[in-house]
């Protein structure tokens, strides 16, 4: 009988240190298999507070008419309305450091473009059907967002009954805060939150006046996706959305998060 070295190696490792083995050849043979991107992509990160980790953002939900007065000024009816949510890609995402006025050029295609201030959670870990009681040990934080609306178009492709995604999923539509962690700030479930135009006041409402809690709305997406670590959440936007035009300063504000604020930009060239 014959002996190589991979056989007298075998026999002298423990099992699970001959698994381990195996398994590293297998990985590497992998790796040397896979075949190379023609190019790389940058990856969406927001940064977290008090430290230098970055958040990775895989997926964008947003949800909307989540407060009564806001879904009935949009035409709908809050009592009998089941949440609905869409999506925004991850390079809508304009990351705005506090104390700073981020320039926020104003989009293509629009003539009437709006503001909604939310509440934003990131997740930390998902799953399937998660049970609204466990829904908040996936998140690992919070931040304060908007979510930038060309709302002629959307209201246009929506009267067509066609998806009108072209009103929400653009570049720079996700202007978001820094992360910070629930472990720091906990759990937001009440607190004010507003916005302000060149000083004055046009949103002004309590996260308590959300339909759909947090957790509701992450068990209620988990029924529909799997729901996994980077995947952020727009909670919603009160009432008295408005238009903003080039020139315009928002400032919005969340109780216990540091103020946002952009500027909006005229349109890129």
């Amino acid at each position: 009988m014959t002996t190589n070295r991979r056989d007298i190696l075998g026999a002298a490792l423990p099992l699970g240190a001959a698994g381990l083995v195996a398994a590293s050849a297998t990985a590497q043979a992998q790796v040397a298999s896979a075949p190379r991107t023609l190019f790389s992509l940058p990856v969406t990160t927001v940064p977290v507070v008090g430290s230098d980790m970055a958040f990775p953002v895989r997926r964008i939900y947003c949800i909307g008419r989540n407060y009564a007065a806001h879904a009935r000024e949009m035409g709908s009816d809050p009592n009998r309305e089941p949440p609905f949510f869409f999506q925004k890609p991850t390079d809508a995402v304009q990351f705005v450091a506090p104390g700073t006025v981020g320039e926020h050029p104003y989009p293509s295609l629009t003539k009437n473009y709006h503001y909604e201030v939310e509440l934003v959670a990131a997740l930390k870990s998902g799953g399937r059907n998660i049970p609204i009681d466990r829904a908040l040990e996936h998140v690992y934080g919070y931040a304060l967002g908007l979510d930038m609306t060309r709302r002629d178009l959307q209201r246009a492709l929506g009267d067509e009954k066609k998806p009108w995604e072209i009103g929400k999923s653009f570049d720079r539509s996700a202007p978001i805060g820094p992360i910070h962690p629930a472990e720091q700030v906990g759990h937001f479930t009440q607190g004010a939150i507003s916005l302000a135009v060149n000083g004055t006041v046009k949103q002004n409402s309590d996260l308590k006046n959300m339909i759909w809690s947090v957790a509701e709305q992450i068990a209620k997406l988990s029924e529909a996706f799997e729901l996994k670590a980077g995947d952020i959440i727009y909670s919603g936007t009160p009432e008295n959305v408005g238009p903003v035009v080039a020139g315009d300063t928002i400032l919005c504000k969340i109780q216990n998060l540091p103020d946002l604020s952009i500027r909006i930009a005229p349109p890129l060239a």
